[in-house]
C-alpha cells in the first residue's frame, strides 16, 4: 500500500490537470520542469534549464553506459533523455503524473531511447524499486512537493548502492528565514514547510551520507521565476485559451511571490551532491 503524503497526492492531481499541463508544456519549457542556470537574465528558459542538467551531470565523474540512475520526480523526462543520449546511462524515471509520463514515453520512443529510459508511475515517498539498485539518485526541484521529506531521504538511501551518489536541486527557504514570511507561497502550492540547506545536510548526515558539494545558486531561482512570468505575460491570451484566466492570473501572482521571496533573501536554491556510505 502506498504511503504517500497529502502533499504528494495533491501534487499528482495538480500536475495531471489539463490547465497545469498546458502551462508547463508551453511556458515552462515543455522538456523540463526544473529551474535553469542563466548566462544572462533574458536567456531562453529551455536553454538555461538544459544548462542545469549539464552542470549536474558534470559533477558525476563515472556517469556512463554501465551506470543506473533513478530520476525522482522526472516530469516530462528531459533530464533522463540527456543522461541517456549523451552518457548512455540507464535511467528510471519515477513520476507521479501519468499525464507527464505519457508524454515522456512518447518522446523517448521518438528519440530512440526507450531501451535506456524506463518510465514508472509512483512516488518518491515509496519508491517501487528494490534496495541497492541504483548508482545515482537524481532529482530536480521535486522533493519540495513531499509532505514527508525524511521519508524521501530514507527511500533514497535504500535504493542507492553503497557508494552511490545523490545529486539534486530543490527550492528551499534560507537557513535564517524568519517564521511565517513564506506562508502565501506555501499555501499556493499546498505545502506546510520548505526544506533548507541545513535540513538536507543534517538529515543526510544522519543517514550516513558524505557531502561532496553544496553549491548555492539562489540568483538563478529569482531569474527563472521572473523569466517565466515575463513569458506568461507576453503570451497571456494564448495561455488563457489553454489553461483558463483564473489559472493564469493565479500563476502570475504566485510567480511574483517567488521573485519577492528571493529578493528579500527568504528563498534559496542550489545543487546538492552527497555520497552514500560504501
Amino acid at each position: 500500500m502506498s504511503r504517500r503524503s497529502r502533499a504528494v497526492a495533491e501534487a499528482e492531481t495538480y500536475y495531471d490537470s489539463a490547465a497545469a499541463d498546458a502551462f508547463y508544456r508551453n511556458i515552462w519549457g515543455g522538456e523540463d520542469l526544473h529551474l535553469g542556470i542563466y548566462a544572462r537574465p533574458d536567456e531562453d528558459i529551455g536553454t538555461a534549464s538544459r544548462r542545469t542538467v549539464d552542470t549536474m551531470a558534470g559533477q558525476l565523474p563515472d556517469l556512463g553506459p554501465k551506470r543506473t540512475v533513478i530520476d525522482l520526480g522526472s516530469g516530462y523526462g528531459g533530464s533522463a533523455r540527456v543522461l541517456a543520449a549523451q552518457h548512455r546511462a540507464r535511467v528510471t524515471c519515477l513520476n507521479l503524473s501519468e499525464t507527464q509520463n505519457e508524454l515522456n514515453r512518447a518522446r523517448n520512443d521518438a528519440a530512440g531511447l526507450s531501451d535506456l529510459v524506463t518510465v514508472v508511475h509512483g512516488s518518491f515517498e515509496d519508491i517501487p524499486e528494490p534496495a541497492a539498485t541504483f548508482d545515482v539518485a537524481w532529482s530536480q526541484d521535486a522533493i519540495l512537493h513531499s509532505g514527508n521529506r525524511t521519508r524521501v531521504l530514507d527511500e533514497v538511501r535504500r535504493v542507492l548502492k553503497p557508494g552511490g551518489r545523490f545529486i539534486f536541486t530543490d527550492p528551499m527557504q534560507a537557513d535564517d528565514c524568519p517564521p511565517g514570511v513564506l506562508q502565501p507561497i506555501l499555501e499556493r502550492i499546498h505545502l506546510d514547510s520548505f526544506a533548507s540547506f541545513s535540513f538536507y545536510r543534517e538529515e543526510l548526515s544522519k543517514r550516513g551520507f558524505t557531502e561532496i558539494s553544496v553549491t548555492p545558486l539562489t540568483s538563478h531561482l529569482r531569474t527563472h521565476y521572473a523569466r517565466v512570468g515575463e513569458d506568461l505575460r507576453a503570451r497571456y491570451d494564448e495561455i488563457v485559451g489553454l489553461s483558463g484566466r483564473d489559472y493564469v492570473d493565479a500563476m502570475l501572482a504566485g510567480l511574483a511571490r517567488w521573485v519577492d521571496g528571493a529578493d528579500k533573501g527568504y528563498l534559496t536554491w542550489g545543487i546538492l551532491h552527497f555520497m552514500k556510505a560504501a
